[in-house]
């Protein structure tokens, strides 16, 4: 099926959700009241259920996607995780303060450094499966996605370059980010066609560079703060701090909690949408226009939902999220349908209790 070259108007457009938060009411509702009467438990059949609705009401061209992943999987992905990293918090828990009272400090050194590695291997590998995992339990025209590779050597690759990032105080990141996303998404496919992604970090270093420039400025500002402060205090030791550097303090305080995470979501702005440009799937090319700006609504929308609701605003959060990424994503080429054919690729048992225990998601 042709689809337009160009950027599609919003009702002919290739990819759109459909769903509205009336018709959504009901299933947060319910999900809410079941994880709080369940102790939580609940949460893993109200994500398949959440899933089910919000790819339900997701149109690609002239088919909605289908959901086929149910709580059951996801709950026992959450117990298998839990049985591989409780030897982590047992060594945390005991070994390791153990061997801090008995002074063998070396020791405990190297087992704690040996643990922040597993952590961040887990971390990557559970990016990858949870990828895997959802792309295998979603349908379309009857064909689901998935790939065969396990995600072990993915984890090992995403551990050297996070390494690599803070060995140059995450300097290297972009480089790291764009790489790491290639390795994730070149092995993964959709019915019998493959994902291919080139994304290089041209275009991305100023934006992370004006991270380092914040930062920067807002240290240079607290030296600054703290140089005038203990100034005036050697020049009028019995008087108290001005009403002005008790302002430029507070000032400096604002500015920390304020324009780093700024920076940081101008940064990651960028990246999807030079991700998404660079990502293909067979004669399927994607694009992706959400700025800075619109990410900070998205945000502070979630969280004066939350706020104004009492928290029940939480339950909104996946479907926002879910309807903001649909909603800013294009899809531009051809596809035959007559020429697609089911996956041959391993459809994993377990789901995403590694994305689940460390919050990473399949993105």
């Amino acid at each position: 099926m042709e689809m337009p070259a160009g950027g599609p108007a919003i009702s002919d457009r290739a990819i759109r959700f459909e769903g509205n938060w009336r018709e959504y009411l009901p299933i947060a509702v319910t999900n809410a009241l079941l994880i709080i009467c369940t102790l939580g438990v609940y949460r893993f059949w109200a994500t398949a259920r959440q899933r089910r609705y919000l790819w339900s009401r997701t149109r690609l061209i002239d088919d909605t996607f289908e959901w086929s992943g149910t709580g059951k999987e996801m709950f026992f992905g959450f117990l298998i995780v839990i049985a591989v990293l409780a030897p982590f918090f047992l060594f945390v828990q005991f070994l390791f303060p153990a061997l801090v009272a008995r002074g063998k400090m070396q020791a405990a050194g190297g087992l704690f450094f040996l643990f922040e590695i597993a952590i961040v291997y887990l971390v990557g590998l559970a990016r990858f499966r949870a990828l895997r995992y959802r792309l295998s339990r979603s349908w379309w025209h009857g064909i689901r996605g998935g790939s065969d590779d396990p995600g072990w050597n993915y984890g090992g690759n995403y551990l050297g370059r996070i390494a690599l990032s803070a060995m140059t105080l995450f300097i290297a990141y972009p480089w790291a980010a764009t790489r790491l996303w290639n390795a994730r998404w070149n092995a993964m496919s959709f019915g019998p066609l493959q994902f291919r992604a080139n994304l290089t970090a041209d275009g991305l270093k100023r934006r992370w560079a004006l991270l380092y420039f914040v930062l920067f400025a807002v240290i240079l500002l607290a030296a600054g703060v703290i140089t005038l402060a203990a100034a005036f205090a050697m020049a009028e030791p019995d008087a108290s701090p001005s009403a002005g550097i008790a302002a430029i303090l507070v000032a400096t305080l604002v500015l920390i909690y304020l324009a780093i995470p700024l920076a940081t979501l101008h940064f990651f702005a960028g990246l999807y949408r030079k991700a998404a440009a660079a990502t293909s799937l067979g004669d399927l090319e994607f694009g992706f226009d959400a700025s800075t700006w619109q990410w900070l609504k998205l945000f502070l929308g979630n969280v004066a939902l939350a706020v104004v609701t009492l928290g029940f605003g939480l339950t909104y959060w996946g479907y926002r999220n879910w309807a903001f990424v649909v909603r800013h994503m294009q899809v531009y080429g051809s596809i035959d349908l007559g020429s697609l054919t089911q996956s041959t690729t391993f459809a994993p048992r377990e789901a995403e209790g590694f994305a689940d225990a460390f919050d990473v998601g399949a993105i």
